[in-house]
């Protein structure tokens, strides 16, 4: 008999050696602000509450576009931030930063409603 219910997380090692090569790794973006962006995708995506790091405002615009319209992501936001003095690398572990504090409040979402989880964080 197959067991059809889902499994939370099950993959949560993978992921958890993932995100500590993100944050951890040797590159051109401090860890920290690495950190910062991740939570404010994951706050944006509804995994944490309001607050955290202050990112400097041309950052933060930048994920919150990442966050909630990625499509939408143009030539000039990257120019507006390599402006600010981010390298292209720093931009690109920044965009992976947003795209997987989001990704993953969502993956959690998605595995509480499977749970039928009523009070799942529901998307801002």
């Amino acid at each position: 008999m197959q067991d059809n219910e889902p499994k939370p997380r099950r993959h949560a090692a993978k992921i958890q050696t993932l995100l500590d090569s993100v944050f951890n790794s040797r590159g051109d973006s401090d860890p920290e602000l690495r950190r910062a962006v991740e939570h404010r995708a994951a706050t944006h995506a509804g995994r944490l509450p309001e607050g955290g790091p202050l990112l400097p405002q041309e950052l933060g615009n930048y994920v919150d576009k990442v966050v909630r319209h990625a499509f939408k992501v143009t030539d000039a936001d990257i120019e507006t931030l390599r402006d600010a003095g981010y390298s292209e690398d720093a931009i690109f572990e920044l965009t992976l930063c947003a795209a997987l504090g989001a990704g993953i409040a969502r993956l959690d979402r998605a595995i509480a409603a499977m749970k039928g989880d009523v009070n799942a964080p529901k998307k801002p």
